[in-house]
Order: C-alpha cells, then structure tokens, then sequence
C-alpha cells in the first residue's frame, strides 16, 4: 500500500496522531513537503512527543523515516528533536534518511523571517525560516543538504548568500550583519552529526518494491501556496499531487489518499475564516480541545464544521475517505452547529474566503464522554448522526474517527 496522508482544513488537524496509529502497518513514513513549521503532536504511553521535522510514525519501531526532498531541512531543530526522540529510541537514527536534495533552512533565513513578521509584511508565519527557505530554491541561490559534503562548494555559496542577505539586513532593515565564518563552521559541525543519515531518496524509495509507504503531509490543503487562502498559505503544495515531486517518484505512486479533518474547524495565524466563532462557543472548544499551537504555542481560532472547506480540499488531493478527529471534544456542547453551505457562493472559492456567509444547521449534541469508546455501535445516538451528516454533507467516506490523544483512543467505522 502506498498511502497519501493529507489535512483538509487549515492545518492542526491531527495528521501526526492519524500517521502514529496507522504506521504499524508500514515499512516508510515519508515527509514530503514542509519544514519545521510543521507541529505533529503524538501521544504514546502517557508521554507526549512533538514533530517538526522528523516522520511522526518513527514511534513505531518498525519503521523507516524519510525526510523527502521537498522538505525544507533546517539542522539545528532536527538536531534537538532527534536528542528527544532518542530518549525513547536510543538508535532511533540509524532509522532516519534525509534528502540529500533537500534545501538548508539557513540562519538569515530564520532572521529574516522574524523581521518581517514583526513588520506590516506580517502574515502570522512560524518565523521559522521557512518561507524564505523556500524563495531561495525558486530563485536558484538556496542551499542543498548535499552541498555540505562538498566543504569549498558550500561556503562559495554561503559567501554569496551572505553577502546578498547582509545587504538587506543592513539597508532595508537596519539589523547587525550576519558572520559567514561562524555560519560555515557551525554547518559544518552539523555535517558531521548528520552524514550517516543522508541519502537519495529517490533511490530508496525506488527500490521499495513490495513495501508499504505512507506519505505524510504536513499543514493543511488550505494551506496551499498554489489552492489555499492566499496570501496567507504556507510555501509548499500541501495537496497530494505534491507527493511525487517531493520524493522523486513516478505520478502514479500513491494508491489511496486520506483526508485529516476535524470534527470542527480551527485555524492559526492570520486569514480569512469563515466559520470562525469569537463567542462562547469557540472559546469552549479552543478549552476544551487544548487548542494551542504545537510548534508556536498560539492559540488557534475556532469555529463549526465546514463541509464546503472540506469538499473544496478532498477534490484537489482526490480524497474519498476521511480520519474525523477530536471528536470527543464536541462532547462538551448541548447543541452543534455545522456549516452546510453560504449564502453568498455555490461552494468554497479561496478568492472570496473573507466574504463568505455560511449558512448553519443545528443538530444535538451529546454531552458524554466518548473517549474510551472504540466502536462505532457503541456511540451515543447524537454521535452517529453527526458522523452520517458529515458523510452525508461532505459525500465522503468516515475510514477512522479519533476520540482523545492517545495513539489507540481511535474508532474504525
């Protein structure tokens, strides 16, 4: 089985948990887009692990992570996460493969990132460097994960890149200029800790004949630099087509595409929101659902169910089958409401995102505490009728319902 794993909202919606569950089953788990802006939390055996950078199904020993080529690496977040991640998995590495394609998020990056956040360009980024990560590879200038092994290739260009960031820095913005020495040196000391772990991925993943894959996204398809509500989106193509360009792999390798979504909506950072809910109601589930950022800690905007978000996002990344998560945390309501459409446009259309007026049906809530059930029969009534209005709405399959952070807090339907 080749699996695509992408969100159909705007990122947040549990994909880490979704790919932890599901990778037993599976010989690689795949990062193919993305950077350290992405925050997948996983819990497992009452501890709490979070991923920016590494495969989140690498929990399960079994498995081999890749970190693909389209990927934005930045060395000193992975350094730090793999330290973690050991103290469950001493040899946790010797599971780890990283794109030698992959371009280095590097120091100016992140700089450059946090000045323009915190200017009127700001669009509510991660300041991760991620963006500008990504507008170096388009301009031809970045700097690959491969090129550290070629010492004088790799400071040529970091001299270049300095010195053309340094000019920014220092002209546009009035900020200190950066030391190609101690950036040279420090890359080159990541160099060292990372070359048992770089490879062609392409290659591997090649030679996968047999194997399971699954392919785990990162943020959400409204997200998408390309289909999502720009100019607030992140700077990668979220959707599933984004697969084999960021693996280096033939168009036709994925064979079967969930959807992540919510059982509401929530959204961090800045842009247009349609169903977000300011009063009571989102205040109770951003409580309830602990609705914090997990790579920022920002508390993210929430609001009801979107069906139109989530049809508009299954058809670009041909979604038939969904993961319907924290669904427990609609336990808390007397009453839910879900957005089955607007008054103002035939489906969702990114270009009128900030205008958009839904249009709301009540249903009951449930007001239990489903998270220690694990079969759909055992639902309360209200539950079940959530969950076919939301296939019945949305013309999509519920494969999987999660109900609570646990790795096994999950219902097949």
């Amino acid at each position: 089985m080749k699996l695509a794993i992408v969100g159909l909202q705007w990122g947040d919606e549990g994909k880490g948990k979704v790919v932890d569950y599901l990778a037993r089953d599976f010989d690689y788990d795949v990062r193919f887009q993305g950077g350290s802006n992405a925050g997948h939390t996983v819990q497992y055996q009452g501890k709490k692990y979070i991923f920016h950078l590494i495969p989140c199904g690498l929990l399960n020993k079994n498995v081999i992570g890749v970190i693909g080529t389209g990927c934005v690496f930045d060395p000193a977040v992975f350094v730090g996460e793999l330290g973690d991640l050991k103290t469950y998995d001493p040899d946790v590495e010797k599971r780890i493969k990283i794109s030698k394609f992959a371009h280095l998020i590097m120091p100016y990056h992140v700089l450059l990132d946090k000045i323009r956040e915190e200017t009127t360009q700001g669009i509510g980024t991660t300041k991760r460097g991620i963006g500008n990560a990504y507008e170096d590879k388009y301009g031809r200038v970045g700097i690959r994960v491969g090129d550290l092994y070629y010492p004088e290739q790799f400071k040529e260009k970091l001299k270049a890149n300095i010195s053309r960031k340094n000019v920014i820095l220092m002209e546009i913005y009035h900020a200190e200029p950066l030391s190609e020495t101690e950036i040279y040196e420090q890359y080159m000391e990541y160099a060292e800790k990372l070359r048992p772990m770089i490879a062609d991925e392409t290659t591997i993943l090649a030679g996968a004949v047999g194997k399971n894959i699954i392919f785990e996204g990162a943020q959400g398809s409204l997200l998408d630099i390309d289909f999502g509500t720009y100019p607030f989106v992140t700077s990668s193509h979220t959707i599933a087509g984004s697969v084999s360009i960021g693996c280096g792999l033939p168009s036709v390798c994925v064979e079967k595409v969930y959807g992540i979504t919510k059982a509401y909506t929530t959204r961090v950072g800045l842009g247009p929101f349609p169903t977000e809910n300011e009063d009571a109601m989102g205040k109770n589930l951003r409580d309830v659902g602990k609705e914090y950022g997990a790579t920022t800690g920002r508390p993210r905007r929430c609001g009801p169910f979107d069906v139109e978000v989530v049809k508009y996002a299954a058809r670009l990344s041909g979604v038939t089958e969904i993961v319907l998560t924290k669904f427990d945390v609609l336990g808390s309501l007397k009453t839910i409401l879900v957005s089955i459409g607007y008054k103002n446009a035939d489906g969702f259309d990114p270009f009128l995102a900030s205008r958009l007026e839904p249009v709301y049906k009540e249903v009951p809530g449930f007001m239990t505490d489903i998270s220690h059930i694990r079969k759909f029969v055992d639902l309360p009534a209200q539950a079940k009728d959530y969950v076919h209005l939301v296939e019945e709405y949305t013309n999509l399959k519920v494969k999987y319902i999660s109900v609570g952070p646990d790795r096994d807090a999950m219902i097949k339907v």
